[in-house]
C-alpha cells in the first residue's frame, strides 16, 4: 500500500529499481580478460594466487580495497525515490 500521492506498488517498484540498478553495478565491476602482472595504481606485483582467483584482475589488493570504499562513500542513498518519497 502505497501513501501520499503515489499509486499503489510505487514503493516497491522504486525497491525494485534499486536493487536492478546494485545488481547491474556489479555485474559492470566484473572482471574480465587477462590478469595483470603489476597493479595498475601502484605497480607492486600481483599474488599468482590472486590472479589465479579472479581472472582479469587489475589491482593489487589494498588498491583496490581503497576503490572499493572510494564506490561505496559515493553510492549510497536510492536516486529514484520518486518526489512524495522525498517531501516526507
Amino acid at each position: 500500500m502505497a501513501g501520499g500521492w503515489a499509486r499503489d506498488g510505487a514503493v516497491q517498484d522504486q525497491i525494485d529499481a534499486s536493487v536492478e540498478d546494485a545488481v547491474q553495478q556489479a555485474r559492470s565491476r566484473l572482471t574480465q580478460g587477462d590478469s595483470l602482472i603489476r597493479c595498475e595504481d601502484c605497480d607492486e606485483p600481483i599474488a599468482e594466487a590472486r590472479r589465479r582467483a579472479l581472472p582479469g584482475v587489475r589491482r593489487c589488493i589494498a588498491c583496490q580495497t581503497a576503490a572499493d570504499q572510494d564506490n561505496a562513500a559515493s553510492s549510497s542513498f536510492n536516486r529514484r525515490g520518486s518526489k512524495d518519497s522525498q517531501l516526507r
